[in-house]
């Protein structure tokens, strides 16, 4: 695969983004159209089922939340309504429409799914044509930007959604990355966090003398000789580190963005200078096969074989490996990425068209303002490996207490959290896919020919800004508050 795998490796993202805020199993129609086409894998697994928990035994034990949380402040059932919700996973809002109707019997959610590139097309013809939007519908991250421009979404901080009451209760790489381009209108709201981690075969790493234990093993590979060492091991027993060869600078750039507020290119830093010189060693180690573990047949067969002992994956992840590896239960374990990188790899937001019925707003936002606060909500959201972007329910005890036997028992979604509390905040504009393909021919470029990094990050910024200033001057007056 040598070479640019710009459009491969955009897939493969896709879909984890989809699959970490949403994956609800097989696409199927039922009354609707549902299904996803984010990458190569559209599974459901066990792997988050919340065992042992109070949850778990005794469902009536959290059936209210304690006194004086968020969910305190949504509840109001004597509202009704008529909501059209759209989505690209629809199978994982069906039980949770059932007990959303339990406390709000009045509003009806019509559920429609429709597959992932259908859905995100039809919003933005929808909206562009000024009728047929719904009432409310989940954009995946790198689809937000379609929809920034002219003015089409509703505004959360305004009534009757009133949303900044929630923005201490997320943090500010959930909140800023749903707004609008300047930073003064939310047009999303925050729920999922989809941070990166890296799933490591701890058995493997304990016969080869590496640290195996997730937090020991963190703080090793958190220095760039460190990780160095670690993937030295595994490639001097014949053995991959991680998929991708050229992954650690990709997720270092993915901590700041392309572009902030203003268009002003940021990926130009004496962090990501060191982070592509460890990209280059590892690269000349030979410590990746350049494909994916579980979505290519080729690498599948190295992860399966104990060749690929590791992956950097959204938290999605562990629910996919135990799905598609069951026979390697208990040899998984979680940590931190390698050099100390906290990045999110992905989510979902909900977004509501102004072109909408007025008279299904408050219905609307009800619908989502449960979803996000309600405890019966998130333990079929954590079932389904959607990690909680609200401090409200990751404190709660159920939540921290989850464990995941695939893992060998580890509490993986209170990793999930602290490695989500310490995401920075960036930007999302839709000039990140064109700055995407400048950015790899640049990075593979330093990598094929070794060239200086330092070089390298100030050819990729001369070719942004001759390729992309035009196009930046044009959203500029596009974007501009009408």
């Amino acid at each position: 695969m040598k070479g640019l795998r710009s459009k491969g490796f955009i897939f493969l993202l896709v879909l984890a983004f989809v699959l970490s805020a949403c994956s609800s199993g097989t696409p199927k129609t039922e009354g609707t159209n549902n299904g996803t086409n984010e990458p190569a894998a559209n599974t459901t697994g066990n792997a988050a089922e919340p065992a042992d928990t109070n949850a778990a035994n005794d469902p009536k034990a959290d059936n209210k939340a304690e006194e004086g949380t968020a969910a305190e402040k949504v509840t109001d059932p004597n509202m009704s309504g008529n909501v059209t919700f759209w989505t690209f996973t629809a199978d994982i809002y069906k039980p949770i429409i059932k007990e959303f109707n339990k406390v709000y019997p009045n509003i009806k959610i019509n559920l429609v799914g429709i597959d992932f590139g259908g859905m995100h097309d039809k919003l933005q013809t929808t909206l562009a044509a000024g009728k047929g939007a719904p009432d409310v519908a989940q954009v995946e991250q790198g689809q937000f930007p379609r929809y920034l421009k002219g003015d089409v979404l509703e505004d959360l901080l305004k009534p009757p959604f009133n949303a900044g009451q929630y923005k201490d209760d997320t943090s500010e790489y959930n909140w800023i990355r749903w707004m609008s381009q300047d930073n003064s209108k939310l047009y999303g709201m925050p729920w999922d966090v989809t941070p990166g981690v890296l799933y490591y075969r701890a058995d493997i790493f304990e016969e080869l003398g590496i640290e195996s234990d997730p937090e020991a093993l963190a703080e090793v590979i958190a220095d760039g000789d460190g990780w160095i060492n670690v993937v030295e091991t595994l490639t001097a027993n014949k053995k991959y580190g991680m998929e991708w060869r050229d992954g650690p600078v990709h997720w270092a750039g993915d901590v700041t963005g392309y572009f902030d507020k203003d268009f002003n290119w940021l990926r130009n830093t004496d962090e990501l200078v060191q982070v592509l010189d460890v990209t280059k060693r590892q690269n000349q180690l030979k410590v990746a096969p350049h494909m994916s573990g579980m979505y290519d047949d080729k690498g599948k067969a190295l992860t399966k074989s104990g060749q690929l002992t590791a992956m950097a994956l959204g938290s999605w992840g562990a629910r996919d490996i135990a799905k598609i590896f069951p026979d390697q239960k208990g040899k998984w374990r979680a940590t931190a990425l390698p050099l100390n990188i906290s990045v999110g790899m992905g989510g979902s937001t909900f977004v509501f068209p102004k072109q909408a019925s007025a008279a299904n707003k408050e219905a609307s936002w009800k619908f989502v303002e449960w979803m996000q606060f309600s405890e019966e909500a998130w333990k079929i959201f954590v079932a389904n490996s959607v990690q909680p972007g609200w401090k409200s329910i990751t404190q709660l005890g159920w939540y921290q207490e989850l464990k995941n036997d695939y893992l060998g028992g580890q509490n993986d979604f209170a990793l999930y959290s602290s490695l989500a509390d310490r995401i920075p905040p960036r930007k999302i504009t839709a000039l990140d896919g064109k700055a995407w393909d400048i950015w790899l021919k640049g990075v593979l470029n330093a990598l094929d020919k070794n060239v200086d990094s330092k070089t390298t990050l100030n050819n990729i910024e001369d070719e942004i800004k001759r390729k992309l200033t035009p196009e930046i001057d044009k959203l500029k007056k596009e974007l501009a508050t009408p």
